[in-house]
């Protein structure tokens, strides 16, 4: 898997959520994380999905990516840690 991003779109995320992009993708190695189309956020050229998994610092975290054409190329859009809910969500699953 190769992740890339926008750097000052990473910048961004870090000052508003506390969590950078190279921590994100750490959630991705999450053996139980969960995988889910966002069609709420998603547009005919841009499917977007989100994934709620732990990442190596222990914070469960929900990230929106895409993946790009060339399979197994992934885009982060945005990282933060989960909310209760979605926590519920990831540890009852």
């Amino acid at each position: 898997m190769k992740f890339v991003w926008d750097d000052r779109k990473a910048e961004a995320n870090k000052s508003k959520h506390g969590i950078s992009f190279e921590e994100a993708i750490t959630a991705f190695d999450d053996p139980c994380a969960l995988r889910a189309p966002d069609e709420k956020h998603s547009t005919p050229t841009e499917t977007r999905e989100w994934l709620i998994g732990e990442a190596d610092t222990g914070h469960v975290l929900v990230v929106v990516f895409t993946e790009r054409l060339k399979k197994d190329v992934y885009r982060i859009i945005s990282a933060r840690r989960a909310s209760r809910r979605e926590r519920r969500l990831y540890e009852n699953s």
